[in-house]
């Protein structure tokens, strides 16, 4: 059956047929497969007299089940895409550790996604000898003020330097040493 290899193909949901993105692609998808046999078999029975019994139609009622399973396969598939595409923003955005509260929302295979996907990234950097995670735009000061929302320790070293990073205490730093802790909620920029 055509729609059945039709159906395996899609399933792995290639990137190349999706430019709209995964949404969209989906719901073109299900547009154009699912419901054409529901609705058959549908029309069958309501078709059918009261009173007189016809044959059940087992292909027809087998090919909307088929059609159910591939639905389900597709969707998670599709949410899968879906985390995987957020863990990977989640890389750039919070760098290469993850606060205890989006951990927890991540399975054992997601967390080794994140991880892997951490090692590449910082693999290719250092092929480059270049930081891709730093402002694309320079800043007109490589050092910046910054308060500490939380307790880091003392005596931690930030580049060539050491400090006592307390609660609510106010620091210049260089902008490339706070940008881990600014992206992990630890400290924010101080504008005064």
């Amino acid at each position: 059956d055509s729609s059945a290899s039709q159906i395996s193909e899609i399933a792995l949901f290639p990137r190349s047929r999706c430019s709209g993105g995964f949404w969209e692609y989906w719901i073109q998808l299900v547009k154009k497969m699912y419901g054409k046999n529901a609705s058959k078999l549908l029309r069958e029975l309501t078709s059918r007299e009261s009173d007189n019994l016809q044959a059940f139609s087992s292909d027809t009622f087998d090919q909307v089940i088929t059609e159910c399973d591939n639905h389900h396969l597709m969707l998670q598939s599709l949410i899968r895409y879906n985390r995987a595409e957020i863990i990977q923003s989640l890389r750039w955005k919070i760098g290469p550790k993850l606060p205890e509260e989006i951990q927890e929302k991540l399975n054992f295979s997601e967390k080794e996604y994140f991880k892997n996907h951490s090692a590449a990234i910082e693999s290719y950097m250092a092929e480059l000898d270049l930081d891709l995670t730093v402002d694309m735009v320079p800043p007109k000061d490589p050092y910046i003020q910054v308060r500490v929302l939380d307790d880091i320790g003392d005596n931690l070293s930030l580049g060539s330097h050491s400090f006592s990073l307390t609660k609510n205490s106010v620091h210049s730093v260089r902008r490339t040493d706070a940008e881990q802790y600014i992206s992990q909620g630890l400290m924010e920029e101080f504008l005064g």
